[in-house]
C-alpha cells in the first residue's frame, strides 16, 4: 500500500471514529433519559403544576415547568429576531458588510457567541437592578434575548452572505432599491436559513440554565404576568436532582426527559422547516 493511500484509510477510519462518537454521545444521553425518566413520565405529571410539596416527595408535575420555558423560549426568540433582522440588513454589502463597522460588527457578535451564558444572566440582572425589576419572566426574557441574538445574527449573516449577487444587480437593474431588495429579495431567498437559525436558537434558550437562574427565578405557579418568577425545565431539574428523596431526584430525569423531547421537536421542526421553504430559492 502506498503512502497515499494509507494516508487516505487513516483519514476515514477518523472520520468514521468522530461519527461514531457523536452518534454514540446522543445515544447515550438519550438512552440514559429515557430509561431513567420514562417510569415516572405519565401524563398526569405532564398536566399537574408541581405543588408545595413536590419537593418533599409528595406527587406534583412539571407543567409549570413546561410553560415557563416555552414562555421564556418564545420570547427569548422573538426578542432575538427582532434585534437581529436589522443587523443582518446592515451586514450585507449593499450596507456596511465591507467597511470597519460590519467587520467590527462581525468580530463582536463572534465574541459574544463564546461569552458564557452565567455571563449574560449576571449582566442581564444588573439590567434589571438599573430598571428595578425583580426576577420574573420578562428578566429571563431580557437574559435569553441576549444569549440567543449572536447565535442567530451569525447564523442570519452567513445564510444572507449566500445570495447570488447576480440575483441582486438584476434587480437594480429594474429600479429596485436597496430597501426592495433586502426585504424582497434577500430575506426572501434566506427564509429557510432564517428560520433554521431561528428554530435552533429556540432549542438553546430553552435550554439554558444559567442565564435564567438570576434573572427568571422560580415560582410553583404557572405563568402569569411578566413581573412574576416563572419555572423553567432546566432549573426544575437542577433542583429536583438536589433533593434528597429519591421520588424528587426520579422526577429530574423525566423532567430532563421533557426538555430533551422539546429540543428533539424543534430540531425536527427546522429541518422540515428549511426543507419546505427552500423551494423558494434560487439556486
Amino acid at each position: 500500500m502506498s503512502a497515499r493511500r494509507l494516508e487516505e484509510a487513516v483519514v476515514k477510519l477518523l472520520m468514521v471514529a468522530a461519527g461514531l462518537i457523536v452518534a454514540g454521545s446522543v445515544i447515550g444521553v438519550v438512552g440514559v433519559m429515557l430509561v431513567k425518566g420514562l417510569p415516572v413520565f405519565t401524563p398526569r405529571m405532564l398536566v399537574q403544576a408541581s405543588g408545595g410539596g413536590s419537593s418533599l416527595g409528595q406527587e406534583g408535575g412539571i407543567l409549570n415547568a413546561i410553560l415557563g420555558s416555552l414562555c421564556l423560549g418564545f420570547g427569548g426568540t422573538l426578542g432575538a429576531i427582532l434585534l437581529a433582522l436589522p443587523i443582518v440588513s446592515a451586514l450585507q454589502r449593499d450596507y456596511a458588510g465591507r467597511t470597519f463597522f460590519g467587520r467590527f460588527t462581525r468580530l463582536a457578535l463572534d465574541v459574544l457567541w463564546g461569552i458564557p451564558s452565567i455571563v449574560y444572566g449576571a449582566f442581564g440582572f444588573i439590567i434589571m437592578l438599573y430598571l428595578g425589576i425583580r426576577a420574573s419572566l420578562l428578566g429571563g426574557i431580557i437574559a435569553l434575548t441576549l444569549v440567543e441574538l449572536p447565535i442567530m445574527a451569525r447564523g442570519m449573516d452567513e445564510v444572507a452572505r449566500l445570495v447570488p449577487v447576480e440575483l441582486k444587480e438584476a434587480s437594480y437593474a429594474l429600479g429596485s432599491t436597496r430597501l426592495e431588495v433586502t426585504l424582497k429579495v434577500t430575506w426572501r431567498q434566506c427564509l429557510p436559513g432564517f428560520v433554521t437559525a431561528g428554530l435552533l436558537a429556540f432549542g438553546r434558550g430553552i435550554g439554558d440554565a444559567a442565564s435564567v437562574l438570576f434573572t427568571a427565578g422560580y415560582s410553583e405557579y404557572l405563568p402569569r404576568s411578566l413581573v412574576r418568577p416563572v419555572a423553567s425545565l432546566p432549573i426544575a431539574v437542577y433542583q429536583q436532582y438536589l433533593s434528597p428523596f429519591p421520588e424528587v431526584q426520579q422526577r429530574a430525569y423525566a423532567s430532563a426527559a421533557a426538555l430533551l423531547l422539546i429540543v428533539l421537536v424543534v430540531s425536527i421542526l427546522s429541518r422540515l422547516s428549511a426543507a419546505r421553504f427552500s423551494r423558494y430559492v434560487v439556486r
